[in-house]
């Protein structure tokens, strides 16, 4: 293929993307209606519909910003040869394969962080903190940024490291070998990562004996569900949103609950939601979105394998000859559209399991109690409740929250 039409495909590819987001974007904001909706009274007051349009609204003129310069910075980076050039400095440091892709990787990784971190800021310590959501100190914040960047560049160097090792190796079939790296890595994380990376950041400590952890293992039992980990996190040393999630296979399963969660819930709420949770683990769904994530990750693996030698893809960012870095920075913008498509059924996959967890939770615990929980949760956050069908169908993992709450009456 001509590195000239690979350069005008990626530009196309990148020009479309961002369109086809403030698209979505805008439409989802003109479906806000200035007035309370009838179907959102009883959840929403006046008062609060208000600040929620304030938030949503503000947000939205936030992510045009950010999302704009982002997209000319990279569109101008890739026009004036700024990956190629960036390349040409790290030949000229080493001429290590290994260490040529990581540090062109780290480069890039480093000016993105540095370029968005004004953005991520005002985000955090004027829109969050305006609307009351913000509990981030600057000093939790700087430190999560050094903790984050520290894991990130460990895990990702170390993976991206076996990945350049095995091209090396074996060729073309690489992919396999990486494959099998990454799978493995990705039934450690969802076994260890609550043991392992999350006391980096938040301290969890187990659920003090109470009415509440007593009527978990009791809900546990009736529903046959082994549960010996139940563990509170300190979430709103953060954020005040609630949240609670499942985590773990096997003996290393364990729930956790947002303080923040408890603080807001009833007790009765908290078990709801919970049973929510228990539900996707009793109808695996677990199990079956991992199955799925390495199946996605081996395809990706593999069509990767199939361009990665092409010189036309690093020509395309103004390369001379085949690079595995500039394979690897083509290949993922070529790869978007395709991205969009799967990430289209996933969500469509996802909002199903999550009706199916609500069914179990309101067939075997109180669907009323889940309504009035997630009601909690959703104003709570000043979730948008009303989304454009389109936004919804193209961006959400879960139903809203009008959808989810018939659904929960409807079950027999």
């Amino acid at each position: 293929m001509n590195s000239e039409i690979v350069f005008i495909v990626i530009v196309v590819f990148l020009c479309a993307d961002f369109v086809f987001e403030r698209l979505l974007s805008w439409l989802n904001t003109k479906a806000m209606s200035p007035n309370l909706p009838s179907n959102l009274e009883g959840i929403y007051d006046e008062k609060e519909y208000r600040r929620f349009q304030n938030y949503k609204r503000e947000n939205d003129r936030f992510g045009l910003l950010t999302s704009s310069f982002s997209f000319v910075v990279t569109l101008v980076f890739l026009c004036l040869g700024g990956f190629a050039w960036w390349n040409d400095i790290v030949l000229s440091v080493t001429d290590h394969d290994i260490l040529q892709t990581l540090l062109f990787m780290f480069g890039l990784s480093v000016a993105s962080g540095v370029i968005g971190m004004p953005f991520e800021w005002y985000a955090t310590f004027y829109i969050e903190e305006k609307y009351g959501f913000n509990k981030t100190t600057v000093k939790t914040y700087i430190a999560d940024l050094l903790k984050g960047t520290l894991v990130s560049g460990i895990i990702g160097g170390l993976l991206l490291s076996a990945v350049v090792g095995f091209y090396n190796w074996a060729g073309n079939s690489f992919w396999l070998y990486a494959w099998g790296v990454g799978t493995f890595f990705s039934l450690f994380m969802a076994m260890f990562y609550s043991q392992l990376i999350v006391p980096l950041f938040n301290k969890q400590t187990p659920l003090e004996a109470g009415s509440l952890r007593d009527k978990i293992k009791e809900f546990a039992q009736q529903v046959g569900f082994k549960l010996d980990n139940i563990y509170v996190i300190d979430g709103s040393k953060r954020s005040t949103k609630a949240n609670a999630y499942f985590t773990g296979l096997g003996a290393k399963k364990r729930i956790v609950l947002y303080d923040t969660l408890i603080k807001e819930l009833t007790e009765e709420e908290i078990v709801a939601v919970l049973a929510h949770e228990v539900g996707h683990y009793k109808r695996k769904h677990t199990v079956q979105f991992m199955v799925a994530s390495v199946l996605q990750m081996g395809a990706i693996l593999f069509l990767f394998s199939l361009f990665v030698n092409q010189a036309s893809l690093s020509e395309a960012l103004g390369g001379d000859q085949a690079y595995f870095q500039l394979g690897l920075i083509a290949f993922s913008m070529l790869y978007s559209p395709v991205s969009m498509v799967l990430g289209l059924f996933m969500n469509a996959w996802s909002r199903k399991n999550e009706y199916e967890a609500d069914r179990f939770a309101a067939t075997n615990y109180k669907g009323e109690y889940l309504i009035s929980g997630l009601k909690k949760i959703s104003v709570k956050a000043l979730s948008n409740l009303t989304p454009h069908p389109t936004y919804e169908w193209v961006y959400y993992s879960h139903p809203s929250l009008l959808k989810r709450i018939k659904a929960i009456i409807n079950v027999k």
